[in-house]
Order: structure tokens, then C-alpha cells, then sequence
């Protein structure tokens, strides 16, 4: 779900009339910012039995993001001669808002000397950027809203897997599957660290772990239940008599758990419904086994359709089996297919005995 980012714009109303309803129309109406961001002002709200400092002051409570629009006047005083923006920005910082401070250029002689000492008190609490023009300032306001989406990773700047995922944690992470992955890795290629390793130690030797956040990488590979962080993540095995995708399927299977797991259970389906030629001793005394497809080839096409699927898509990694006078075809497919006769037609291209890996 896109979160609601709530922004509360602050500045002297009469200085600022025209820059805030053009801000706020920006807001809405930008294609990505108008995703996230829910902005207020206060000419938006109705007549109301509350006084306006009680008001305006409980918006700043429920915002997220404060963003403050100062430039040469103060506006008007109350008996602690306390203008509302000043107000605003005290509160904003009470409530430990996110605060965003933009300076109209202004000269410091015209400019009223307590607006001047509200921007040095801000200039001591945050970076502030200036303006001129409503271009500039619209810049600025993207800029700084963008980088924090970047921060909060409401959007990804990373490639998927190395992506932090804010709702996992060591506790989502089966470790035995770590040690396991630690064992056979030492055996078959030099992994550096020793068994006993702590888990955190070799995440983080993995790229997967960083400051106590989990990579999605992390998840796939060690998770306990991967598919409770991406519902997706699972391969849809099926086996058909012909080249038409038609009910009801002889054989059909969704398979769960990490990327190993996915890889031999696809893996196992496939090769469990294809002929399997078993030869004599005469040579040796191991018994040669020959599958109808290669087995090396079969493996590497599936770990390839996992390893780069876009998990982002609702769609999930699918292998079609398709058996034809004796002949059989293998149909890989990263997203869910729809369309039959697409299908049927690029199987037909499928020469016997060949296994192709369709990346569409």
C-alpha cells in the first residue's frame, strides 16, 4: 500500500498567497509526488468553533514533513509576540517533524528583523535552500521530497535484491539454512569463513546485511517464509498433453520456500516427466542415466528464470511442460501467461529435444 506523507506548508499567508496555491496544486497533481504526498494549507480548512493557533498547531502534529517558506515578513504577533509561522516551526520541531526550510532572497535591510532571527534559528537546525522564482522554489520542494522517499525507501534507487527490506529482521532469517549454505560453499569453492561463524558475520561478509538491516537478497535465499515478505516468489509447475494450455492439467504444482528450494523442486518437475534412459554396466560399474532433456541444461534455464525475474511483478516464474508424439518441449516463462495462442505458437517453434528459455 503507498503510504500517505502528510505536508504541512508554512509561511506568512499574505507574502506567500500565490507560491502556496501553486504549491499545493503542484503537489497534487505531480505524477509522483501526488502518490505520496497529502499537502495542507490553511485556507484549505472550512470555519471551525477552535481558535486558529489550536488548529493550525494540530495539523502540524499529524504532518509528516513541515515545509517552511520564509522570506522578508514576520506576520502578525500574539501577546508573546509570536508570529503563527514561528509558531509553526517550533512545533515542527517539538514533534521532531521533518523540516524543510526555503528562504526567498530577499535584501536583509528590507526584510523584518525578527524573520531574520526566525531563519538563523532555523539555519542552526537544518539545511535551508533559497529562492527567487516559483521554478526555483518547485525544484527545490521536488528535490528535497524526492530524496525523502530515497530515504524512507518508499522508492528503490537499488537494484531489487540489494534492496533493504524494512520488515524483515534476523528473527524472519533461518540460520541452519546459512550453515548449510556455509558448508557446501567451503567445499565447493573456498568459502573464507569458518563454520562457526556468527550468522550476522556471514551475512554481512555476503553483502546482505547492513547496521542490522536485511537485502532482500537475504530474505530469498535464507528466509523462513519468503513468500510472507513477496507473495510472488514461488514457480507454478504444470504438465500438459500437447502443445494447447488447457484444463484440467495433468500435473500441476506451486512450489514455495527460498531460491534453492524453488530451483530443486522445478527441477525434480521437470525431469520426473521426461523419459529417462538407463544404461548397463559394460563400461564401468556405475550405471549410465541419460534424461531426454540435458540435466545440466534444465537447471541452468530454471536458475537463470528465478535468478533474474522481476520480483517487483505480480506475475510468477511459470514452467510448462509440454509432451507431443513422444517429444517433449519445455516452456519457461517469467510472467504469467495469458494468451494461448502465443504460447502454442512459440512452442511450435521449439525444435524436439531443445529447451528454451522464453524472457518475455
Amino acid at each position: 500500500m503507498i503510504p500517505q506523507i502528510g505536508v504541512f506548508i508554512s509561511s506568512v499567508q499574505s507574502e506567500f498567497a500565490e507560491e502556496r496555491k501553486l504549491l499545493i496544486d503542484y503537489l497534487k497533481s505531480d505524477s509522483l509526488l501526488g502518490m505520496f504526498f497529502v499537502p495542507f494549507i490553511f485556507e484549505q480548512l472550512p470555519a471551525t468553533n477552535h481558535s486558529a493557533t489550536s488548529v493550525f498547531l494540530k495539523e502540524v502534529e499529524r504532518c509528516d514533513i513541515y515545509i517552511g517558506l520564509f522570506g522578508k515578513e514576520y506576520g502578525f504577533q500574539d501577546t508573546e509576540g509570536v508570529s503563527p509561522t514561528e509558531r509553526e516551526f517550533n512545533h515542527a520541531c517539538l514533534h521532531s517533524k521533518t523540516r524543510l526550510i526555503f528562504v526567498c532572497n530577499q535584501n536583509a535591510e528590507i526584510r523584518h528583523s525578527k524573520e531574520i532571527a526566525l531563519i538563523k534559528k532555523a539555519e542552526q537546525l537544518v539545511v535551508r535552500k533559497t529562492f527567487s522564482t516559483f521554478a526555483e522554489l518547485k525544484a527545490s520542494v521536488y528535490a528535497s521530497l524526492v530524496r525523502y522517499l530515497e530515504e524512507k525507501e518508499f522508492i528503490r534507487t537499488l537494484p531489487f535484491d540489494a534492496a533493504f527490506n524494512n520488515k524483515a529482521n534476523l528473527d524472519d532469517i533461518n540460520f541452519d539454512k546459512i550453515v548449510e549454505f556455509v558448508r557446501i560453499a567451503k567445499a565447493k569453492r573456498g568459502f573464507p569463513l569458518p563454520l562457526e561463524s556468527l550468522p550476522e558475520t556471514i551475512l554481512t561478509h555476503l553483502n546482505l546485511l547492513d547496521n542490522n538491516r536485511l537485502c532482500n537478497a537475504a530474505i530469498l535465499l535464507f528466509g523462513k517464509q519468503p513468500q510472507r515478505f513477496f507473495i510472488t516468489s514461488e514457480i507454478k509447475c504444470a504438465h500438459f498433453h500437447g502443445l494447447e494450455i488447457v484444463k484440467p492439467i495433468p500435473s500441476y504444482q506451486v512450489y514455495k520456500g527460498d531460491v534453492f528450494q524453488l530451483v530443486n523442486q522445478a527441477v525434480d518437475f521437470v525431469l520426473s516427466r521426461i523419459d529417462v534412459t538407463v544404461g548397463t554396466r559394460d563400461a564401468g560399474t556405475q550405471v549410465p542415466v541419460r534424461y531426454e532433456l540435458p540435466q545440466a541444461a534444465v537447471t541452468e534455464a530454471i536458475v537463470n528464470a528465478i535468478a533474474h525475474r522481476d520480483y517487483t511483478s505480480n506475475g510468477s516464474v511459470q514452467v510448462m511442460l509440454f509432451s507431443v508424439s513422444k517429444k517433449t518441449h519445455v516452456f519457461l516463462h517469467k510472467k504469467s501467461v495469458t494468451d494461448k495462442k502465443t504460447a502454442s505458437a512459440r512452442l511450435a517453434r521449439i525444435e524436439c529435444q531443445e529447451f528454451t528459455c522464453v524472457n518475455d
